[in-house]
């Protein structure tokens, strides 16, 4: 223990050049991942820091390298059903390089971000991450031209910006041949409404890989709507599906919970997929449920990379980037996860 006076002292970067046999400049470059060095001098000053318990004064890293190594996240998603595991996959990535996230939720009130995007320029942040509640439709605040940069992850960006979205058509072709996979031979595919983006993209990749013709029904994002679809296709005539696929899993528990009310049982009778994999609800319907993780996670992970990247100075591609979905398997469909 470092004491000065029987009390504990504060580590010095002098502290760890004395421990490592090195000058101060170079235990200080070391740290800080710069200059020139072989890589055992800089891996023995790092094992010493990290034995001793040396943190860096972040103002001080800050003086030399000009940047506060903190990122802002503005979001309008304040349920944080997209934003809470975009945030999660930033911060995995920046922890390691010491750079901290802090959150502001503007709801959809232009007033309230452009005083949260300026209190961040007010705190020197490296750069701004937004995120949002859908892919098609920009923040309430123009972030163009700001002396930072910008990435959008999950959320509208500039044409010459730096976008990261889920590859909605990937994951419908997933969930599709899943159905098709466990035998289902007439598919319905149950979603939202038609204004938003994703769903027009779902739907027409849905109806691209089914073998037999389309029928796509069309509600809100929510559990009465699964019911309601159910309702629909049952009391009519003609023939009625085998598998359905649901743009959400809100609507997915509502389609399971109403096929069980009429004794077709779920997936021997309908195999049923949807889309989300929010796990308090996919992991809770009876039976669980097969869905599309669009792996926000990664999805944050790149975002926070591709950031951190861009406040160093190194060359970033404008343009949309979309990261692959994935097939999570459970009892509501027996399908096979196919390969995307």
């Amino acid at each position: 223990m470092n004491t000065i006076g029987g009390k504990r002292g504060r580590l010095t970067i002098h502290t760890v050049a004395a421990l490592a046999g090195v000058s101060i400049s170079t235990a200080s470059k070391a740290l800080n991942g710069s200059g020139r060095m072989s890589e055992e001098t800089r891996e023995r000053v790092k094992k010493v820091a990290q034995e001793v318990g040396f943190r860096p004064n972040a103002l001080a890293r800050g003086l030399i390298t000009k940047r506060s190594f903190t990122i802002g996240l503005l979001t309008n998603d304040t349920y944080g059903r997209f934003t809470l595991p975009v945030m999660a996959g930033i911060s995995e990535e920046l922890v390691g390089h010491g750079v901290s996230v802090f959150l502001c939720a503007i709801e959809d009130d232009p007033e309230r971000a452009r005083v949260h995007v300026d209190a961040m320029l007010d705190k020197s942040v490296d750069g701004i991450i937004a995120s949002g509640k859908r892919l098609d439709r920009q923040l309430p605040v123009d972030l163009s031209g700001l002396s930072v940069p910008v990435v959008y992850a999950f959320t509208k960006g500039p044409v010459d910006g730096v976008t990261l979205r889920s590859d909605d058509e990937q994951g419908a072709r997933l969930a599709t041949r899943c159905l098709m996979d466990a035998g289902c031979r007439r598919i319905v595919h149950v979603t939202g409404p038609k204004t938003f983006q994703s769903v027009r993209e779902r739907a027409d990749a849905y109806r691209t890989a089914i073998d037999g013709p389309p029928e796509v029904l069309h509600g809100v994002w929510s559990e009465a709507w699964g019911l309601e679809a159910v309702a629909q296709l049952w009391d009519r005539g003609g023939d009625k599906p085998d598998g359905i696929f649901c743009g959400n899993d809100q609507i997915a528990r509502g389609v399971v919970d109403g096929l069980r009310e009429r004794g077709i049982r779920v997936p021997d009778d309908v195999a049923v997929v949807g889309f989300d994999n929010w796990d308090i609800v996919a992991a809770q319907t009876r039976p669980p449920l097969t869905t599309v993780d669009m792996n926000l996670k990664t999805l944050g992970r790149e975002a926070g990379r591709l950031v951190l990247a861009m406040s160093e100075g190194r060359e970033v591609q404008p343009g949309i980037r979309k990261l692959p979905c994935s097939l999570v398997l459970r009892q509501s469909c027996r399908g096979l996860e196919p390969p995307a």
